[in-house]
């Protein structure tokens, strides 16, 4: 059975253009999968905290010399490298907002990455530990940034996800939604259409 992990970050929650598509995306994942398992965070619903000192230092900190209070905050974290190991499948909803992903998608982000248990640091350098996934990034922008040097995002989330793992990755962009009527329907129109036939063979 596959494991689609779903993680939405539109500040206008089901009702941002991102977290449309990727539902759509998985809806029609779901016709072609029938018994598979999704899970859905939505990290702008369910913000996580930014990382500060003492999260960093619970991270750190051997299991069996935690206090109580760290203890809370690494099952945290942890509960969410699980649904990610757990997962074959990553659909992430990326808005763009001033040029930059989400604050609380880095938030989550900052959570999976954790050495030891999603990369290590090797002599020859990082090894991604969350092998043999696919992931799938609805990027949605009110302007035209894809390949421009305006476009931070795309660098960055293929990046991290290599990182920690994560490389067969699949940028879908719907662009100039901000940009009248005609645009933002012909953008999202082809959005569709492509998520349509990734879905199929996901």
């Amino acid at each position: 059975m596959k494991n689609l992990l779903l993680i939405n970050s539109s500040l206008f929650l089901s009702e941002g253009q991102s977290s449309q598509l990727t539902d759509q995306f998985v809806k029609q994942w779901q016709n072609h999968n029938p018994d598979a398992h999704i899970t859905i965070r939505d990290v702008a619903a369910n913000p996580l905290p930014h990382l500060d000192s003492e999260r960093v230092t619970a991270f750190f900190t051997p299991a069996e010399i935690r206090t109580p209070e760290q203890h809370l905050i690494a099952v945290q974290s942890d509960s969410l490298i699980e649904e990610m190991k757990q997962a074959q499948i990553i659909v992430i909803g990326l808005p763009m907002y001033n040029f930059d992903i989400p604050s609380t998608l880095k938030s989550y982000f900052d959570h999976i990455a954790r050495a030891g248990i999603t990369f290590n640091y090797t002599e020859k350098g990082v090894e991604g530990l969350l092998t043999g996934k696919k992931a799938y990034i609805f990027a949605t922008r009110g302007g035209r940034y894809a390949g421009t040097p305006l476009d931070t995002q795309t660098d960055y989330v293929r990046n991290f996800l290599a990182f920690i793992g994560i490389t067969d990755v699949e940028f879908i962009y719907a662009e100039g939604l901000n940009m009248g009527e005609e645009s933002k329907a012909s953008a999202l129109a082809m959005a569709t259409e492509k998520l349509i036939e990734l879905a199929k063979t996901a």
